[in-house]
């Protein structure tokens, strides 16, 4: 939000203020025609209020473009840092939940998965690479070689 547009607000109602409160010194001064005066003073809280009403007409604008921009940050921020398994762990609480309502599942979970799963298939998977990295290279190995 713009603090700066807020501050300069408050600085003209603030002189609105102070015109006001000139306005109606002199409405009790003899020589001046207080009706005169008084008009003048409505003219002044009229383009007081149509200042602030304007503002405000845009002001809800300003805001929800500030907590869109937020949100989308604190969003953005949370899903890089999210941990994969609390994710797992938050879908699988929803999906609970979906069941104690007897709703249909939306997600399939696996049965009996932790974190530790993906351990052990990324380490399985590496060793099934190294071992046919090996093979391959045997296989080469044995193959006889063209002269030409």
């Amino acid at each position: 939000m713009n603090f700066e547009l807020l501050q300069d607000l408050l600085d003209l109602n603030q002189a609105f203020g102070q015109v006001i409160h000139g306005l109606e010194r002199m409405e009790k001064v003899p020589f001046f025609q207080a009706v005169s005066i008084r008009y003048a003073r409505a003219e002044v809280e009229t383009a007081r209020a149509d200042t602030n009403r304007e503002f405000f007409e845009h002001f809800a604008e300003l805001v929800e473009n500030d907590a869109r921009w937020a949100y989308k940050f604190r969003r953005e921020y949370d899903r890089k840092t999210q941990d994969p398994f609390d994710f797992y762990l938050e879908l699988q609480e929803r999906e609970d939940e979906r069941k104690k309502t007897g709703l249909p599942p939306r997600a399939v979970l696996l049965p009996g998965w932790d974190q530790d799963d993906d351990e052990r298939q990324h380490k399985k998977a590496s060793a099934n690479e190294r071992k046919n990295t090996v093979r391959t290279s045997k296989q080469r190995a044995k193959q006889p070689q063209d002269s030409t």
